[in-house]
């Protein structure tokens, strides 16, 4: 086991593991720390913690210092600096006419690089671009592409459940999302009920696939075929996943048609096949709709942020 603390740089970010350096540190302090990219501040979202040797990749950085006054007055000057920044870059993008779109300005705290990122349809020369920024601001430069959902993990965002998106709040790591979620939990395969405001698979898709999985795991399908406690045979009309309940149209007497719901441990069937293909979808995914949402489930790697 070895002792570190877990801090962030920016909202919702990585979590990266510094050595405390024999400091008492706790959730919520700011702390100076130096990483790839130079000196940085940092916000403490792990006290003084101990994890095992194979969480911590080696060497494991010590904590320079307790963020001071003066340490936080100058994080708030860089981001006003940023905001003149993103200005200027923008301004440069304009007069060159490069097709990409700026999401955002970042400073290191001890200015040593300004890193600038961007989205594009492709692959953009910047190169003239950095020289003319590298002559406004006299230190280096950075610009990195990123994709759709690390902008809306920058820029944030009101999803439609009313409430903050979760990849600016709190989701550190992008997950993959599968149009197979989707059908899991019997939700709507319409590509506007089921995107994000990045424009791909909902993220909380992956918040409650387990449940819906072992929920699945003990209903029938719809078409299967029944024996119910009662000593009739039917066909499985629909299924309740989270109440585990199902209606069947089973035959009465005089070979009558009725529909009665029944608790799934009140039927005998055969247990349910689990489905090969990726998404569970139809032969050949020619329907217009399944490849909207194979679109929306394009992959994009990890966060470059």
């Amino acid at each position: 086991m070895i002792k570190v603390i877990g801090v962030r740089f920016r909202t919702a970010g990585k979590i990266y593991y510094f050595d405390p350096a024999g400091l008492e540190i706790k959730t919520g302090d700011n702390v100076i720390v130096e990483t790839a990219r130079g000196i940085e501040y940092g916000y403490v979202v792990m006290g003084n913690r101990e994890v095992a040797d194979d969480k911590v990749i080696q060497p494991l950085k010590q904590v320079i210092r307790m963020a001071t006054d003066d340490d936080r007055a100058i994080e708030a000057r860089n981001k006003e600096k940023e905001k003149e920044a993103f200005r200027i870059c923008l301004e440069k993008i304009r007069k060159r006419g490069l097709e990409m779109k700026l999401i955002d300005a970042e400073y290191t705290f001890d200015n040593n690089k300004v890193l600038f990122y961007f989205t594009a349809d492709g692959r953009i020369d910047f190169r003239e671009l950095v020289k003319d920024l590298a002559a406004v601001f006299k230190t280096r430069i950075e610009l990195r592409q990123v994709g759709v959902r690390d902008e809306t993990k920058i820029l944030g965002g009101i999803g439609i459940c009313g409430r903050a998106l979760c990849c600016h709040s709190y989701l550190s790591e992008f997950i993959p999302v599968s149009i197979k979620m989707a059908k899991e939990q019997n939700l709507s395969l319409n590509p506007t009920k089921i995107s994000g405001v990045c424009g791909r698979l909902m993220c909380c898709l992956k918040n409650e696939e387990e449940t819906y999985q072992v929920l699945n795991s003990k209903l029938p399908n719809s078409g299967d075929y029944v024996t119910t406690s009662d000593g009739l045979k039917g066909e499985v009309h629909s299924v309740n996943v989270l109440r585990q309940l199902v209606k069947v149209l089973v035959t009465v007497n005089n070979d009558e048609k009725e529909l009665r719901e029944y608790r799934v441990d009140q039927l005998k069937f055969k247990p349910r096949r689990k489905k090969n293909s990726k998404d569970g979808g139809e032969k050949g995914g020619q329907d217009a709709e399944l490849k909207a949402l194979e679109a929306l489930e394009k992959k994009e790697g990890k966060s470059k942020l």
